[in-house]
């Protein structure tokens, strides 16, 4: 059955470089994060240009497509029709060398990114039920709470049990090995085991003191807290790490015909001891560190909550932008686990907020329709915690009001650090974030978050209200002939048999999403400039070419349809990309039979990509052209 994103997948994977170049296709809340294997191989302007595609950035070694809220629905028709399974890593995709920062927020991203949506879910869950018991003394009674509260606290009590999945799928062992680990750490016997009476404890009287109820073979089995190991996250994640690694290495040395369940046994006989007596406590020792280090730099007399509260907020985006962000969630994790609640990344909640009000003084300053027809959409997914497509879209092009949101998020950030705004669990972004602040037996987190948020709300309605001003129209250049440099003619690049767009068989194309234009069947297999300018992008399968007039029309010549997948063969270029043409020279050379042969198309979309920049795009009613002709006028 046909998606309306057919078109869209098919422009997106061409456009990255054609399926042969995917590594790896993951995505988040709004972007597909490609890993390519080369990154030149992708045409970033044709796909900044192309409706339904907010924008690209290339950060982390990811090359990220924005896409916005419906970004799940983009991600199934991409994997479909490129053919690819998500998340997986080619077979031949050689190893990436990263810095040990970038190698640990990818780390934390491929593990927490799977399982976000429900994450989430399970937060505003448990907030809802909060908020419904503390207006209600006899709400946990209820039959109704309990069922809903085994969904938000079922999973939180469980997470190193995903978390032990995801990990192995990332670090490429047995999933149902990282599952088992979860499993023993949250076993029942395990967590009684921590809730025991103590025999004995380590670093006795600091902060960092962790006690035991029972020892393996006279080695002390140190539980990090009272609940044991349920609602961890770095024990599993290390565990697991080193289970795949042992898994791995014990498949190249035991004969396969006892491999199924030699393997895990071994797997197991060796990490149970290694998670409990090693990785358990080294890894909640540090966790504890962090944990007293930021309390105690929160719990400075004004200074720790307000100079923590206003770097986090006002930067938040900018981490957001470079995935760094995912280098702060194991600190929001661990503090939940640990003392019940956070702090630390808690004053981040305000930046979506900021960001919001920036747009929607945008919307109701500015007359340029183009642009609230952008911003009105983007302050919708705003108000939802959802900010790429406002990010993207309206602010950071126009850089003023994204700093003046930034500034605006530091201010909220700063009363809630100042004020210790608690969140108690992971919740939904935007208005779904507010259950997140409701807990223990005070309802004053949440009050002065929404205190906050309204207080970065009213700077950035404010300052960008004041400040904002729409550009002043660019002045066009008039030439001796007394034409516009927006009015020129584009000639027939090919000679054929011409075909309106809307007939060509490809969406891509046909619904005329990355511009208008007209087709071409040629019946000689080259192609000539069409106007005067220089050639902005010549793939390196040599079946279409950009150029750039120069009168500033974008066109995009391209050779048959699925050509890129002849990988260059039967393409002769006789230009490159950055060359200086004039009309009538020849670009290329190409073999219409061996396209035919290979089952492909040989029609010849020339579409203006830039279409927006003009009033009207008309093409030629000619049935038939050869190079030189008048083909598209452009108005």
């Amino acid at each position: 059955m046909a998606s309306k994103y057919d078109g869209l997948a098919k422009i997106i994977i061409q456009n990255v470089g054609g399926k042969d170049n995917i590594n790896q296709l993951t995505h988040c809340v709004t972007r597909l994060r490609f890993k390519l294997k080369d990154e030149s191989k992708a045409n970033t302007e044709v796909l900044k240009n192309t409706d339904g595609i907010v924008t690209v950035m290339q950060s982390g070694g990811q090359y990220q497509v924005v896409i916005g809220n419906h970004v799940p629905d983009v991600f199934a028709v991409v994997c479909e029709k490129a053919h690819i399974a998500a998340g997986e890593v080619a077979s031949d995709a050689p190893k990436e060398k990263m810095g040990i920062g970038a190698a640990f927020i990818d780390m934390i991203a491929g593990v927490f990114q799977p399982m976000l949506g429900v994450l989430c879910a399970a937060g505003i869950v448990k907030g809802l039920l909060a908020l419904w018991a503390f207006f209600d003394p006899n709400a946990s009674a209820s039959g109704a709470y309990q069922l809903w509260y085994a969904f938000g606290d079922g999973f939180f009590t469980f997470l190193p049990v995903v978390l032990g999945f995801n990990a192995a799928k990332k670090f490429g062992g047995n999933q149902f090995t990282g599952m088992a680990v979860g499993f023993a750490l949250c076993y029942p016997a395990i967590t009684a085991m921590a809730g025991a009476e103590a025999i004995g404890s380590v670093f006795t009287g600091t902060g960092l003191e962790m006690s035991y109820s029972s020892t393996f073979f006279g080695i002390p089995i140190i539980m990090p807290s009272s609940s044991g190991y349920a609602s961890t996250v770095i024990p599993v994640i290390v565990a697991v790490y080193f289970a795949c690694k042992l898994e791995n290495a014990l498949k190249k040395v035991i004969p396969d015909v006892v491999k199924l369940f030699v393997v895990p046994v071994l797997t197991f006989f060796v990490m149970m001891p290694l998670t409990f007596l090693i990785i358990g406590p080294v890894t909640s020792l540090a966790a504890n560190v962090i944990g007293v280090v930021f309390t105690a730099l929160y719990s400075l007399p004004v200074v720790g909550g307000l100079v923590g509260g206003l770097l986090v907020g006002a930067l938040w985006q900018v981490f957001v932008m470079f995935g760094v962000h995912w280098g702060l969630v194991p600190i929001m994790m661990i503090n939940f686990a640990t003392i019940g609640y956070d702090v630390v990344v808690t004053p981040y909640f305000a930046a979506s907020f900021a960001q919001t009000a920036v747009v929607l003084a945008i919307i109701l300053k500015t007359k340029d329709k183009k642009l609230k027809d952008i911003a009105i959409p983007a302050f919708i997914s705003g108000i939802f915690g959802v900010t790429e497509p406002a990010i993207y879209g309206v602010t950071l092009p126009k850089k003023k009001p994204f700093v003046i949101s930034c500034i605006a998020a530091g201010i909220g950030g700063a009363i809630m650090g100042l004020m210790g705004c608690k969140t108690y669990m992971m919740g939904g972004m935007g208005v779904f974030g507010f259950p997140m602040f409701i807990g223990g037996d005070s309802m004053s987190s949440l009050i002065w978050c929404l205190i906050a948020c309204a207080a970065a709300m009213a700077a950035a309605f404010i300052m960008t209200f004041v400040s904002y001003k729409d550009e002043e129209p660019k002045k066009i250049e008039v030439k001796n002939d007394a034409k516009t440099a927006a009015n020129e003619t584009i000639t027939a690049p090919v000679k054929g048999e011409v075909k309106p767009l809307t007939e060509v068989e490809d969406d891509a194309f046909s619904s005329e999403a990355m511009g208008r234009g007209i087709a071409v069947v040629p019946a000689e297999g080259r192609v000539y400039a069409p106007c005067d300018g220089e050639i902005m992008a010549f793939f390196p399968t040599g079946h279409a070419i950009g150029i750039l007039s120069e009168g500033g029309a974008e066109i995009l010549i391209h050779v048959g349809m699925d050509t890129v997948q002849l990988d260059g063969k039967g393409f002769t270029p006789k230009a490159a990309q950055g060359d200086k043409v004039k009309k009538g020279d020849l670009l290329l050379e190409f073999d219409i039979e061996a396209i035919k042969a290979a089952g492909l198309s040989t029609v010849t979309p020339i579409i203006i990509t830039n279409t927006a920049d003009y009033a009207d795009v008309v093409a030629t009613d000619a049935k038939t052209v050869v190079p030189g002709d008048n083909l598209i006028t452009v108005l």
